[in-house]
């Protein structure tokens, strides 16, 4: 087998178009490293745990418990939700939680693999299709989960439920895509990434996870500007069997995702290597 040679260098002259078409290229073509890593990280995840996959869906089962017991008992009023509540809540705290780790896991996989990237020439975008790969694992689990929710109580299989995968793995792609630009300035501060976390626990209450969109007032308007309320519902409502009421702003979220994904996959391939290197020096 033929060995590919590169000659990197420097040019004075940078092809955006070039430099994206090679970024996507190592991107798809980093499939076998990235799954080893994914496979490697998984392992350790739960090796060391007593309740190993179960930490997968434990974190959104716990928040949606918290609003359903405030719900139950009275201590917070909300709106008629359309739907059981403990599968409206569920399906919204899980969908949350799987952005939310999207968003974190370019930096997260960045930060363990620092030692490495100074003494290893590999592929960048490696990391991000591992994390990628670790999202869809941790996904599966939780969507079986819910499955098991909305047979519980009575809501039974829709035809739509077998796009609400294709809607996880838009709000994946949009949560990596935030990520990736996040990450470098992450990296350099660390502030970025408690005001990342911190930010995220604001924008839940501007998002319908736990409870709907309000009829009229300024929340009902920033709530349906809100990106991320686009991706909540059209998931919820592909698993619910409701038809979609945002689907056309869904795919323009998921469209602008796709653009801007391999823009920032290259920001990431250029900045991440320089970046890494001055840390560690």
């Amino acid at each position: 087998m033929q060995v590919e040679t590169k000659i990197y260098q420097k040019e004075s002259n940078l092809k955006i178009g070039k430099l994206i078409k090679e970024s996507a290229k190592d991107f798809f073509g980093s499939h076998f490293l990235a799954k080893q890593l994914a496979t490697r990280d998984i392992k350790s995840q739960y090796r060391q745990s007593y309740l190993g996959v179960v930490w997968a869906f434990i974190t959104p089962i716990t928040s949606a418990l918290v609003w359903i017991f405030l719900n139950a008992t009275g201590t917070v009023k909300l709106s008629d939700t359309g739907v059981p509540y403990p599968v409206f809540v569920f399906s919204g705290t899980l969908i949350w939680s799987i952005i939310s780790e999207a968003i974190n896991s370019p930096t997260k996989n960045t930060n363990a693999a620092r030692g490495i990237m100074t003494k290893i020439n590999f592929p960048k975008e490696a990391l991000i299709l591992s994390g990628i790969y670790k999202l869809l694992f941790n996904s599966i689990i939780k969507i079986a989960i819910l499955i098991v929710f909305i047979f519980v109580y009575g809501i039974g299989f829709h035809w739509s439920l077998f796009l609400f995968p294709f809607a996880i793995v838009a709000a994946i792609l949009f949560g990596t895509t935030v990520g990736l630009f996040v990450t470098p300035i992450s990296l350099i501060y660390n502030d970025i990434s408690k005001i990342t976390s911190m930010g995220l626990s604001l924008l839940m209450y501007i998002t319908p996870v736990v409870y709907a969109i309000p009829k009229d007032g300024i929340m009902k308007t920033i709530m349906e500007i809100n990106p991320f309320t686009a991706l909540i519902l059209t998931s919820r409502d592909f698993a619910i069997g409701h038809v979609p009421e945002y689907l056309g702003y869904f795919f323009w979220i998921f469209g602008i995702s796709a653009a801007l994904f391999f823009i920032g996959l290259l920001f990431y391939r250029i900045s991440i290597p320089v970046i890494v290197e001055r840390l560690n020096a």
